[in-house]
């Protein structure tokens, strides 16, 4: 028998059920993850930005003014108290030294009240935005969706800076609903940009199936904390037009009495000051 008949032929491929198994598991853990990234990333930077946008539109005015006027009634009834102890003390009363004194105390104050203005500023900004159709909606979340599963650092460590600085092009994109921008990346993005550092050894696999298992559920922990906080805590609010006129009614009538409490103090100063 000639000892050559078997040269050409292609060695057995050996087959590891087991690590066939774990790559299985963590293509399932990678789909699931980016599936969570999606519904995280949707409601930071889609349905809390569009939920704060309403609110603030809603009863940010009347929030604003609440401020301000609580802001005027604890800086009046400090002025009186300055006014009175200097009474007391049988020293002069220099009105505008106690303003400026006011002045310091209540910077912050006056921080916190631009800070809300920059809110309403920002809700007014995006109400004039112009929205996807509901078909441009979906394919800016599967262009999205696909990208996260190739290029989210939770999935892909060690990608480097280059790639990462285009997924964070992506996260941008998807914020302000570039579906144009999204496609280029998209088109940009294929899966053998990741294939050099996929882990290839057994105990490699394990490691990373373990550490994939950990994110998910810290991007489960991460949504749960989203939905219990503002603005998506305000989403019952919001969506009910009963509780809105409530609420609005309440706000109203409270700036009522706080314009009442406000003028007691001016006339209080007043004849402090006589």
């Amino acid at each position: 028998m000639d000892k050559n008949i078997d040269k050409h032929v292609p060695p057995a491929i050996i087959h590891f059920p087991e690590l066939d198994k774990i790559k299985e598991n963590l293509e399932k853990l990678r789909t699931e993850l980016s599936m969570l990234v999606l519904e995280r990333d949707e409601l930071i930077y889609v349905i809390c930005k569009n939920l704060e946008m309403t609110y603030m539109l809603t009863f940010g005015g009347l929030e604003y003014k609440i401020y301000e006027m609580e802001c005027a009634l604890l800086r009046l009834k400090r002025k009186a108290e300055l006014i009175q102890a200097k009474i007391n003390r049988q020293e002069k009363v220099i009105e505008t030294l106690i303003d400026e004194l006011l002045e310091r105390e209540f910077a912050e104050y006056l921080r916190k009240l631009k800070e809300q203005m920059d809110k309403m500023n920002a809700a007014l900004e995006r109400s004039k935005k112009t929205f996807l159709s509901d078909e441009e909606t979906r394919e800016l979340k599967n262009l999205y969706r696909r990208i996260v599963k190739v290029l989210h650092p939770d999935l892909y460590p060690n990608l480097d800076e280059t790639i990462s600085r285009l997924f964070q092009n992506a996260v941008i994109a998807y914020e302000n609903g570039d579906l144009e921008g999204l496609r280029v990346i998209s088109a940009m993005v294929n899966q053998s940009i990741v294939t050099e550092g996929e882990a290839s050894g057994l105990s490699q696999m394990n490691r990373e199936q373990e550490r994939l298992t950990k994110m998910l559920q810290t991007i489960k922990e991460q949504i749960d904390e989203v939905k219990s906080e503002f603005p998506y805590s305000m989403k019952s609010l919001i969506q009910d037009p009963e509780k809105k006129r409530a609420k609005i009614s309440e706000m109203e009538k409270y700036t009522e009495g706080l314009g009442l409490s406000i003028e007691a103090y001016k006339e209080k100063i007043g004849e402090l000051l006589r």
